[in-house]
């Protein structure tokens, strides 16, 4: 109706959609403004942990940019890692609970590798190529920025007959793509074997130039791409192994005996997507496993404070070369 009638737009402010939308952008600045305000300040007094935090003050110092802007620039930074990744694990978990066969595969992995006696950690990387593959599957067959991030272009263009004019809006389906048939033979199905011999990370994925050799698209295209690509994989791969080597993860049996099959199409509406809320079977694997579950829950309980914060950063990290910055006037 808008496109139609350019100048029903001056008439926003009458749009319940916009005030429940203004309602939200409040308690959303307060949210990341006020915890900007509070990392800031224990920079400011050099109390703070190594963080990204620690370079936005410096920053901020030198040119000079608001507390608001600051607080979005970190609180986005957050959001953007921390929601899509769960929603990716969810996605990773209804998937598990959909195609045993490929749990089974992962375990074996996991078992031949890790044994029971240990969790899997980042040195495994390497050794892994079916749980990497997983990573991969996982980001492909459940990408939870479904349309990626609208772009603009900067000049004039033309693609397939179509005219674009400069500064038009362009969205990326990155749905579309990563369910393409001419790309993913059964596109539907959680298939890790797809990537079987594809040794590229995300990034370098990412920045092939030969597009026929990209995993997905859902960390965009171009020069804006995702900046967190190494945090997603290394993130994912932590998140998955561990879980497929601690969990069995199955279908619910309702009190018929009949099995409970989630529907992998049913997602969330929204910017961000996931699979909405479905029943799963989640144990552990054996008591052994259930040993080094409690006990290393125990030890990362031992390292955080009453906020869940650090106490100190944990040897290895790289936050840990890190000298909070004496930004003091």
């Amino acid at each position: 109706m808008l496109d139609v009638y350019p100048p029903l737009r001056n008439l926003g402010f009458m749009s319940p959609g916009k005030r429940y939308a203004e309602a939200l952008h409040k308690e959303e600045r307060a949210l990341y403004v006020g915890h900007w305000m509070d990392a800031k300040e224990r920079v400011l007094k050099g109390i703070a942990k190594p963080c990204f935090c620690v370079g936005i003050v410096e920053s901020q110092k030198t040119l000079g940019f608001s507390d608001a802007l600051a607080g979005y620039i970190s609180g986005s930074a957050l959001e953007a890692g921390s929601d899509t990744t769960a929603s990716t694990l969810t996605g990773f978990v209804q998937a598990m609970v959909l195609h045993p066969s490929v749990q089974r595969q992962a375990q074996d992995e996991l078992d031949r590798i890790c044994g029971t006696k240990r969790l899997p950690n980042m040195d495994d990387w390497d050794s892994m190529p079916y749980i990497r593959a997983c990573v991969k599957e996982s980001l492909r067959w459940m990408p939870t920025a479904i349309l990626g991030l609208p772009h603009a272009v900067i000049q004039d263009d033309e693609y397939m007959g179509y005219k674009i004019p400069k500064g038009a809006g362009v969205m990326l389906n990155v749905w579309a793509i990563n369910m393409d048939e001419n790309r993913f033979e059964n596109p539907r199905a959680f298939d890790p074997s797809r990537y079987e011999g594809d040794e590229q990370n995300s990034f370098e994925s990412a920045m092939n130039g030969d597009a026929s050799k990209r995993d997905h698209y859902v960390f965009g295209a171009g020069r804006r791409l995702c900046q967190g690509t190494h945090i997603a994989d290394r993130s994912l791969f932590l998140s998955i192994s561990r879980l497929l080597w601690a969990f069995s993860l199955e279908k619910v049996v309702d009190t018929e005996g009949n099995e409970i099959t989630p529907n992998a199409d049913d997602l969330t509406d929204g910017f961000l997507v996931q699979p909405k809320p479905f029943p799963a079977k989640i144990t552990p694997r054996s008591d052994a496993h259930a040993q080094v579950i409690r006990r290393e829950w125990e030890a990362s309980q031992a390292l955080l404070d009453e906020s869940k914060q650090w106490k100190e950063i944990p040897s290895g990290m790289v936050f840990e070369s890190l000298v909070a910055l004496d930004l003091k006037e």
